[in-house]
């Protein structure tokens, strides 16, 4: 995504560096072209400014950290908003503060479609020839998903059980696709049980099945 601001200053150093302070980048990441050089005039009479057209190419983390922040003020939310580099190479945005809870929603929905709308503003592409690489963003609330996951896992080893214990299968609650990796996971730690996903788009669930006992059994 290219941000462009057109400043005027005495000089075209002090216009740049101006431009660079309103578009919160660093002289090193913009390009500049010179629209008017300046003038000093006689006598200060017939002085012209300079004006420069900055441009600046925003990285994509930058711009997923941008759109966070503006939808936190425009929903006048005070909260504490962080980035980093996972060691996967993934971009993370820590959202933290009291009233930032509201956008967690039921077992994290809110959050995921937040995590959603960063990512399109991480990877909006300014043409068709655009062939950057995908960057993924992962949002997180408080250490929200930390705390669902271990949630998750607990409830897949207590299914789990109760699938061996009555020898049955055992249906979920319909999950997003990353909440049914960790159902998947953990179950897959535990002998004598399988697991699957069933039905389609939005109401797609976990099913746990008890595996059949060979006849030697």
């Amino acid at each position: 995504m290219k941000k462009e601001v057109i400043k005027t200053a005495a000089t075209v150093e002090a216009a740049v560096r101006a431009a660079c302070a309103e578009l919160g980048a660093d002289e090193s990441d913009v390009s500049y072209e010179v629209l008017t050089h300046p003038k000093k005039g006689f006598l200060g009479i017939g002085a012209v400014e300079a004006k420069v057209r900055v441009e600046y190419n925003v990285k994509p983390s930058s711009a997923a950290l941008d759109f966070a922040k503006t939808l936190l003020a425009d929903m006048e939310i005070e909260a504490d908003v962080k980035a980093s580099v996972k060691e996967n190479g993934e971009y993370q945005i820590d959202i933290d503060g009291e009233e930032a809870g509201i956008l967690i929603g039921h077992h994290g929905e809110t959050l995921d479609a937040l995590q959603y709308l960063c990512n399109l503003a991480a990877n909006k592409k300014e043409n068709e020839d655009d062939d950057r690489e995908y960057t993924r963003v992962v949002v997180d609330i408080s250490g929200y998903r930390a705390k669902r996951e271990e949630t998750l896992r607990t409830l897949a080893r207590r299914m789990a059980e109760k699938a061996l214990k009555y020898r049955r299968s055992v249906s979920l609650e319909p999950m997003p696709s990353h909440e049914r990796r960790v159902i998947h996971s953990e179950v897959q730690k535990i002998d004598g049980v399988t697991t699957n996903s069933v039905g389609s788009e939005n109401n797609r669930r976990v099913v746990i099945y008890p595996e059949k006992k060979s006849q030697n059994d």
